[in-house]
């Protein structure tokens, strides 16, 4: 039996949020989704600090990488260089294809790097494909 997975997902917009929301409830998975609009948003919640003092550690990232305020490449940076954090997969969740950004999301130890398709029913395989992730990352022991 698999348990809950707590995924932040972490995207500035609305519509994105809105159709992934939907695509993991269509799928059926497992899972207990957040969602931060921004960068700095994100580094407050996982480090439990001003309105997200009482949030969960996630056991999934989902970053896209170009956002306001502070970019998706920063998050990352600042989640691998934290001892709390580092153990935490992420995945870049981007509409960009451009290959500078996959290799900086691998050199910055991101676990994935998943093009945000545009047609609905191939976005809808990418959502259904997560559960792989979750798959594994629930069979790995707490803070692993």
């Amino acid at each position: 039996m698999f348990k809950a997975i707590k995924i932040l997902l972490v995207d500035d917009s609305d519509d994105d949020v809105f159709l992934i929301k939907g695509l993991f409830e269509d799928a059926h998975l497992l899972n207990i989704l957040y969602c931060v609009e921004d960068g700095e948003k994100a580094i407050k919640y996982l480090n439990q600090e001003d309105e997200f003092k009482d949030s969960e550690s996630p056991g999934l990232i989902l970053l896209d990488v170009n956002m306001p305020i502070k970019g998706g490449f920063e998050v990352l940076k600042e989640i691998k260089q934290n001892e709390k954090l580092k153990h935490i997969p992420v995945i870049m969740l981007t509409t960009s294809n451009r290959e500078e950004d996959i290799m900086q999301s691998y050199e910055s130890g991101a676990s994935s790097y998943i093009r945000k398709p545009v047609d609905f029913s191939d976005f809808s395989k990418v959502i259904k494909g997560f559960e792989v992730y979750w798959t594994l990352v629930s069979k790995l022991p707490e803070g692993k």
